[in-house]
């Protein structure tokens, strides 16, 4: 039984809790909030039996094995050292951290307590991701992977009323790029490894942040194509092109659809049928990665997490999106 701790009380902690109870060998012993009035209500909601409101004491606890972290982007390295140097596993939202100076700090601390480090990036680890990776080989030489997650922030309208919320504040390392291009590129990197080279495009708002951008990305036999989008909608779905046909994802970001379109007309539906929530799967891999003894998922592993921050720290370099992390000492 693995005992998990969680650090935020937001919306995504919430579908987190309901995955983790789908999944056998998990319990949820703790939470962490900065206010005692908010732990308390959490854990009285969820049925969490111990609640902090001080990092060090979660660290220190032990109730916990685990801890899933869902707080804004720019404390992921800080609070992840922290529990990894106390000997918990941590699983931890997407993106990894705010660059990659902080993913391999946070990989380092990680080998170095013998612990299970994952990014809790859902849609690599889903069925139908596994449908793409199965049936790939179908369309022939892969000659190009366009995937669009572009889809208007409910934040965005506050924003525009002069009211900065985290989404679009950079002290949270936070953006178009994080939040939503992560998800164009991790699968792109599981898929086809990192690419030769980078061209990112991408439009800064007065707080600092993207709003929206692209990037072009080079293989040596294919291209990558990547929009993102947070203050603007946009319905495509994703392509990945072959000589011989074409693979269509419904939703990269969480894929419930894939087709495989050839040249002569036919399509063939590979999509595999998803009986639990899109979380649970995340939180099974990280499960039976503990389970075989393991401390590095073999699909959202070190090196996937390092390649995709590699690509968004150049896209942030050509763009000139800085982040106040990016000057931290982690």
């Amino acid at each position: 039984m693995v005992r998990f701790g969680v650090i935020g009380t937001n919306r995504i902690t919430e579908q987190f809790i309901a995955a983790a109870r789908e999944c056998e060998g998990v319990t949820l012993t703790a939470v962490y909030s900065r206010t005692e009035q908010q732990a308390h209500d959490f854990a009285a909601k969820f049925g969490i039996p111990h609640q902090y409101t001080d990092l060090e004491s979660l660290a220190q606890s032990d109730q916990v094995d685990a801890v899933y972290i869902a707080s804004p982007n720019s404390f992921h390295a800080s609070q992840a050292i922290l529990m990894m140097e106390h000997g918990k596993h941590i699983l931890c939202e997407k993106p990894l951290a705010s660059n990659g100076k902080e993913v391999r700090v946070m990989i380092e601390s990680a080998r170095r307590n013998n612990v299970l480090l994952m990014e809790a990036l859902k849609s690599t680890l889903l069925p139908n991701f596994q449908a793409i990776r199965e049936h790939l080989p179908e369309i022939g030489q892969v000659r190009r992977y366009a995937a669009s997650y572009c889809q208007y922030s409910s934040r965005y309208d506050a924003y525009k009323q002069g009211t900065i919320l985290n989404a679009f504040n950079p002290f949270y390392s936070n953006g178009s790029l994080m939040d939503l291009g992560v998800y164009c590129i991790y699968p792109m990197v599981v898929l086809f490894g990192q690419p030769l080279g980078v061209q990112a495009n991408g439009l800064l708002l007065d707080s600092g942040v993207d709003g929206q951008g692209s990037l072009i990305l080079k293989y040596s036999d294919m291209d990558a194509v990547i929009t993102h989008s947070k203050i603007s909608p946009s319905y495509l779905p994703t392509e990945i092109q072959g000589e011989n046909g074409t693979m269509i994802i419904d939703k990269i970001n969480s894929p419930e659809k894939v087709e495989i379109h050839y040249r002569n007309g036919s399509i063939h539906d590979v999509t595999n049928p998803q009986p639990y929530s899109s979380m649970y799967y995340e939180v099974q891999e990280f499960i039976d990665v503990l389970s075989r003894g393991e401390r590095e998922s073999t699909i959202n592993s070190h090196l996937h997490s390092m390649q995709s921050m590699d690509i968004m720290d150049e896209a942030r370099r050509q763009i000139g999106l800085v982040f106040p992390a990016d000057q931290s000492l982690i």
